[in-house]
């Protein structure tokens, strides 16, 4: 397939990438700064593009078969929340105006439940050291999602840590509950979170919905 991947360069966007690539995929990397950052490779198509600009970012994403959206104004970014909201808007426009429908969205585990129903974001086993504003930025890209009848989009929330690992290319599914191991402890790689992604890409199982992978 021809896929963009938009916040190419970041921690879990070049994953995704990487993971596309080794799968024969046809890839445009879209990010500020992507030619400097990124090396060519066979199948790569490198397009440095302020994304916040939704005319030039849809005139990139025509064409293509589906869209891997991992963009992110990083955690420590000033005003971060509306930072993240106002570039999820951009992305969204630049999408609908592309014409192509097929959405994948980095997602966070903030909005995901415990067993006992409690919102994982305001529950006693909220990570401290996570930035709050941050994490609440990611999780609105999904409410806006959502208010997108025409684009056929899925938001995949990883586990609670997400971290440099290995690709074993095994994972669980689940869909409103964090995921824990048989130790107590939710988490998964940055690796196998982008097997799940290009999984999904390949063979989808789900529209307009949310689901989660695991350990």
């Amino acid at each position: 397939m021809k896929v963009a991947v938009i916040g190419a360069t970041g921690n879990l966007g070049n994953k995704i990438m990487i993971e596309a690539l080794l799968r024969g995929h046809k890839v445009t990397a879209i990010a500020r700064g992507a030619t400097r950052q990124l090396a060519p490779v066979a199948n790569l198509t490198l397009r440095d593009i302020d994304v916040s600009d939704a005319k030039s970012l849809a005139d990139t994403l025509k064409g293509h078969d589906a869209i891997i959206s991992s963009v992110s104004p990083g955690p420590a970014a000033p005003d971060v929340y509306n930072r993240f909201v106002a570039l999820h808007k951009a992305v969204i426009a630049g999408i609908k105006a592309s014409g192509v429908k097929r959405v994948l969205a980095v997602g966070g585990a903030a909005s995901l439940k415990l067993a006992d129903g409690t919102v994982f974001l305001d529950s006693d086993q909220w990570p401290e050291q996570f930035n709050k504003d941050a994490v609440k930025g990611t999780r609105e890209l999904m409410y806006l999602l959502k208010d997108e009848p025409e684009l056929d989009w899925v938001f995949l929330s990883p586990s609670v840590f997400l971290e440099p690992g290995k690709r074993t290319g095994k994972y669980r599914i689940g869909k409103d509950h964090v995921l824990f191991d048989p130790n107590g402890r939710s988490h998964i790689s940055r690796e196998d979170y982008a097997v799940a992604m290009i999984d999904e890409l390949e063979v989808p199982k789900h529209h307009r919905q949310r689901f989660t992978v695991g350990y």
